[in-house]
C-alpha cells in the first residue's frame, strides 16, 4: 500500500448508525483516494461461514464514494450518491480484517467514476468493484 494521508480529527465525521452497526471506519482519505477498514465479526458471516457479499458491496460503495468527495476542509464538505455499483467476488476472505481501498478514475464536476478493491489481512484480493457517483454539496 502506498503511504496515504490518515483521516484527521478535523475531517472525521460522526459514524452513521448503519456504519456503527457494521463496524467499518474511514481511516485514510485524500484527493481521489479513500480507505475503509473493518473487523470481520460473526454477524457479517453468511451461511457458509465467510463474510457476506453484501458487506463487500457496502464497504466498496462507501470507499469509492469517499474517494471522489475529499475537500480537505471540514467547513466545505461534499457528499456522494451512488448512481451505479458493480462488484466482483474474487475469493473468500481469511483472517480478522478487511481493507477496502478506492480511487477516483475520472469524471466531471458532478459525476465521477471510481474503482475499489478489498483485501484481507494477508493482502489477498477478495473483491473488486467499480461505480459511478454524483457529487453533492449537501446531504
Amino acid at each position: 500500500m502506498i503511504d496515504r494521508k490518515r483521516v484527521t480529527a478535523e475531517l472525521s465525521e460522526q459514524n452513521s448508525a448503519f456504519q456503527s452497526h457494521l463496524g467499518y471506519r474511514l481511516t485514510h482519505w485524500d484527493v481521489g483516494y479513500a480507505r475503509i477498514e473493518q473487523s470481520i465479526e460473526p454477524f457479517l458471516m453468511n451461511r457458509i461461514g465467510i463474510p457476506h457479499g453484501g458487506n463487500y458491496g457496502v464497504i466498496l460503495d462507501t470507499a469509492m464514494g469517499f474517494s471522489g468527495v475529499y475537500t480537505g476542509n471540514a467547513e466545505q464538505r461534499a457528499y456522494a450518491v451512488t448512481l451505479s455499483l458493480n462488484v466482483q467476488f474474487i475469493a473468500p476472505a481469511r483472517g480478522k480484517m478487511l481493507f477496502a481501498e478506492a480511487e477516483t478514475l475520472g469524471g466531471g464536476k458532478r459525476v465521477f467514476f471510481a474503482e475499489g478493491r478489498i483485501t484481507d489481512e494477508d493482502g489477498r484480493l477478495v473483491a473488486h468493484g467499480s461505480g459511478s457517483f454524483q457529487r453533492r454539496e449537501s446531504a
